[in-house]
């Protein structure tokens, strides 16, 4: 019998399969179709201080091997997630949750995760530093190692629960910003964000998003993702979550294998709302097939191996 199992900053998992924010809601949408117990938890919407609308549309364009996204971080806001999100989500998850969080200055992270801090519900709060698709925040404290550092111990000063910090692959040095983080006291590292991209439509010789460029994302960014992982992992002693481009058991091996304690999930949610249920129940069949008793024992195989 095959252990999926893993424990991702001290909390156990029944897998390492997590569907990445803003490609799952809250939830209970999906537990519409299946038992999202299932899965080893998932990271909820990005979540601001305040409510935000997100950018204008088109917000969504498709390219080879992905798509495009330029949402914005539309959420409602930290106080109506508590109040009435995480409400509706407890029907029907009754696992520890991670919340993403995302901010335009300091004191917005410090205030989201302060809240959050308070939820039961919450296990591990991924703070997002690393949004390509709002102006004036998100990534802006992502591209250098002082502002990420700066952001990660803030955020640890008012939390008890697990900070993991989500990292840019619009970066020069993505291992020097993963090891501030760890520096000033990051728990974890969530990687990657999508890449930056855009389309043009050639009829009317414009962009197609509205915000002129978006997240690229899907099995296109795989191989960028791996790298970036491996790289970090490489250099850290804490706990990395992959991610990028995963579409199936082989890719979550793959991902733990170049570092990886668990994995998300993003855009395969958005073309196929079962991707993750498929991902986890194909696990066993994957880790026969390559000679994995226990899951948890191969993550930095590539490295140590």
């Amino acid at each position: 019998m095959v252990r999926t199992n893993v424990n991702l900053c001290g909390i156990k998992l029944d897998n390492p399969v997590i569907p990445a924010s803003g490609t799952f809601g809250f939830g209970y949408e999906f537990a519409e179709l299946y038992d999202i117990n299932m899965l080893g938890t998932f990271s909820f919407k990005g979540t601001t201080r305040e409510e935000r609308f997100g950018n204008p549309t088109p917000r969504i364009a498709e390219c080879p091997g992905g798509m495009l996204n330029s949402v914005g971080l539309q959420n409602p806001g930290v106080d109506r997630v508590i109040e009435e999100e995480l409400p509706k989500l407890s029907k029907v998850f009754r696992k520890p949750v991670m919340a993403n969080v995302s901010g335009f200055s300091l004191e917005d992270y410090v205030y989201t995760c302060e809240r959050l801090n308070n939820a039961d519900q919450i296990g591990w709060l991924e703070v997002n530093i690393s949004c390509p698709n709002v102006h004036g925040g998100g990534m802006a404290f992502g591209t250098s190692a002082s502002s990420a550092a700066e952001v990660t111990r803030a955020v640890k000063a008012v939390t008890k629960k697990p900070v993991i910090v989500k990292l840019s692959p619009n970066v020069t040095d993505i291992v020097s910003i993963a090891k501030a983080c760890e520096d000033a006291g990051a728990d974890g590292l969530s990687l990657i964000n999508t890449v930056l991209g855009m389309r043009i439509d050639i009829r009317k010789r414009k962009p197609v998003l509205a915000n002129t460029t978006g997240g690229y994302s899907g099995p296109g960014i795989f191989p960028i993702a791996l790298g970036m992982v491996y790289r970090v992992a490489k250099a850290v002693s804490i706990p990395v979550i992959g991610m990028g481009g995963i579409s199936k058991a082989e890719d979550v091996i793959e991902m733990m294998l170049a570092g990886a304690t668990a994995v998300e999930v993003g855009a395969a949610n958005l073309t196929d709302p079962f991707a993750c249920k498929k991902i986890i129940e194909d696990l066993p069949r994957a880790m026969d097939e390559y000679g994995i008793e226990d899951l948890s024992g191969i993550t930095k195989g590539a490295i140590n191996g």
